[in-house]
């Protein structure tokens, strides 16, 4: 499918307005939008010249979707009004960017469903696999660079054991990768693809895994590549809270962490081994990137995933050894960024940063990753497409404190159990639904599917829903970013309450009510919940949350999903936070 001409000069004008350079096309017709949107020169070719693609965050998305960004993306402390905690108009004035275009689309949320219809459906990796063959053509010895969080995220990726995603991988051209959410899928199994699958084809590094027992490093911590003479070390920097955020047994022989100590040892082994050009893969989140950026010396740039920031600048960031540029790509598959740096006499003199959308309707798919695709998705077909409903509202998970989706899931699992009150993790992964759109097993599964899905129903006294909310309340917005593990807030279903982001730990949470009644702290209430980190919950019968989900929808009068009331907290102390619509 082809953007029409209307659209097609619209692309143009965005594109110029990001510094694309596209003026040339100006005259084209829809046939050469791929052409226009994705002719991007390196900054030259030959001695000196390295460029990476970057990744991250696709969560197992084989094909186009729908994604909207965020309309809460707040900062605290040092961190308000910083990149990446701008959103709608605040981060298209940050980033040059013209309200209305492709573009604006692409990095906000506005106008989110006319926009959609209008510019179609982003992502997909035969058409990511497109602009990566054509971008890695134009920029001999360009390396592909894959954050992580890449092997879950869908049914596929699950029902096949994220063989799915290690083959699209593979055929993409992935070279170097780091992890997140593939550690849940246990210690065994990342090795095997590790040591089998990705043998002689693509490097696993991570400087911040150790054994358990004696500290050895589980993955390599860096790789040296050269690239037009150009000696360049690519490190690896895993989630660090991977044993707090994902089941610890999963991953029981194994330690995480920040380890700024030893990135800045492997950074100057690296250097000690004439790597003239340091670059961090890394899935700490932006904030944290930024401040590891400030303390350790001898990197040229991070190239950040996990919060699922679009960041359309490379952040400078200044520490004791010069500058480190931050940046970030997004999530679901959505974009690629580009970065093109230029080396003379062992020493970085400049460099070029650039966020690509990934329009399914600007690129061309390629046969050989559409064949394969077809081939992952046959077995599974008439499942994945099976409609379980129709939605009449906008269904979207992404943003700070709740989204349609997940008040989507807290209904049904409160309906389905018998619970007053339900919570929903704070996932930042899971495609957006348009009015009027099928949710097929597929999108559903997209919201759902993790290794650990248990749907249980405990019961908690008031005090103890207050310790959660603050718990998970402090791990958002506390103003070191070290001490954030990167989601959102837990989505909460049939409670309200009062949050001040800015308030010290402990105090933040407060007027939490039930039906218009405050809760009783010594009082029992039934809560509902799904993906429990407690091996415990697997033993104890509890169904698959998506068994509850798919019940609930097949039970909706006439197949229709009507619009959900979003159950957002009264928010406190925001006011002109430009990460708050």
């Amino acid at each position: 499918m082809s953007l029409s001409k209307r659209e097609f000069l619209q692309v143009l004008a965005a594109a110029s307005v990001a510094g694309m350079g596209l003026s040339r096309h100006a005259e084209a017709d829809a046939a050469t939008a791929e052409e226009a949107l994705y002719d991007l020169p390196p900054l030259g070719r030959g001695a000196g010249h390295v460029s990476f693609l970057h990744m991250t965050d696709c969560h197992a998305q084989l094909m186009p979707i729908h994604f909207r960004e965020p309309s809460v993306n707040l900062g605290v402390g040092s961190m308000r009004g910083q990149v990446p905690h701008l959103v709608g108009e605040h981060l298209l004035k940050a980033a040059g960017v013209a309200p209305g275009t492709a573009l604006a689309h692409a990095y906000t949320y506005l106008d989110f469903e006319a926009a959609a219809r209008r510019w179609g459906e982003v992502g997909g990796f035969a058409h990511l696999a497109t602009l990566v063959k054509r971008l890695k053509a134009s920029r001999p010895g360009a390396l592909l660079l894959d954050g992580g969080d890449t092997w879950q995220g869908s049914a596929t990726s699950l029902w096949t054991n994220a063989q799915d995603m290690v083959d699209a991988c593979k055929a993409l051209g992935v070279d170097v990768m780091t992890g997140h959410w593939e550690f849940t899928y246990g210690m065994k199994r990342v090795k095997e693809i590790v040591d089998r699958d990705f043998k002689g084809r693509v490097d696993f590094v991570a400087q911040n895994v150790k054994t358990a027992d004696f500290g050895d490093p589980v993955f390599e911590p860096y790789v040296m590549k050269e690239i037009n003479g150009v000696p360049v070390a690519i490190v690896g920097q895993a989630f660090p809270y991977t044993p707090i955020a994902n089941p610890r047994y999963m991953v029981a022989d194994w330690e995480f962490g920040i380890r700024d100590d030893e990135m800045q040892k492997t950074v100057d082994e690296a250097r000690g081994k004439g790597a003239q050009l340091v670059v961090v893969i890394s899935h700490n989140g932006m904030d944290v990137d930024l401040k590891m950026a400030s303390r350790v010396r001898g990197i040229d740039a991070i190239f950040g995933g996990h919060t699922h920031d679009g960041v359309p600048v490379a952040v400078p960031v200044r520490n004791p050894g010069g500058t480190t540029l931050v940046t970030n790509a997004g999530s679901n598959g959505k974009f690629l960024g580009v970065m093109d740096f230029e080396v003379r006499g062992g020493r970085l003199v400049q460099h070029r940063w650039r966020l690509l959308p990934v329009f399914s309707k600007a690129l061309r798919p390629d046969p050989e990753m559409a064949a394969l695709i077809a081939k992952i998705r046959a077995p599974y077909e008439a499942k994945l497409g099976e409609t379980l409903a129709v939605t009449d509202g906008l269904l979207w998970r992404r943003g700070n404190f709740n989204g349609s989706w997940d008040q989507l899931v807290c209904d049904a699992l409160m309906e389905t159990q018998g619970a007053e009150i339900a919570f929903s993790p704070g996932f930042r992964w899971g495609t957006s639904l348009l009015p009027g759109q099928a949710i097929t097993r597929e999108l559903m599964m997209d919201q759902l599917a993790i290794t650990y899905p248990y749907a249980t129903v405990t019961p908690m006294s008031g005090e103890t829903i207050k310790t959660i909310l603050e718990d998970v309340a402090d791990n958002l917005f506390n103003p070191d970013p070290y001490y954030q593990q990167g989601g959102d807030m837990v989505r909460v279903g049939g409670l309200e309450y009062t949050i001040t982001p800015g308030e010290r730990a402990g105090a933040r949470i407060s007027d939490m009510r039930l039906g218009g009644k405050p809760l009783e702290a010594n009082k029992a209430y039934r809560v509902a919940g799904w993906a429990p980190v407690a091996e415990e919950a697997a033993r104890a019968g509890n169904k698959p949350v998506w068994e509850h989900v798919e019940a609930w929808l097949r039970a909706r009068p006439g197949g229709r999903v009507t619009p959900r009331q979003v159950n957002t907290p009264r928010i406190v102390g925001v006011q002109g936070n430009p990460g708050m619509a």
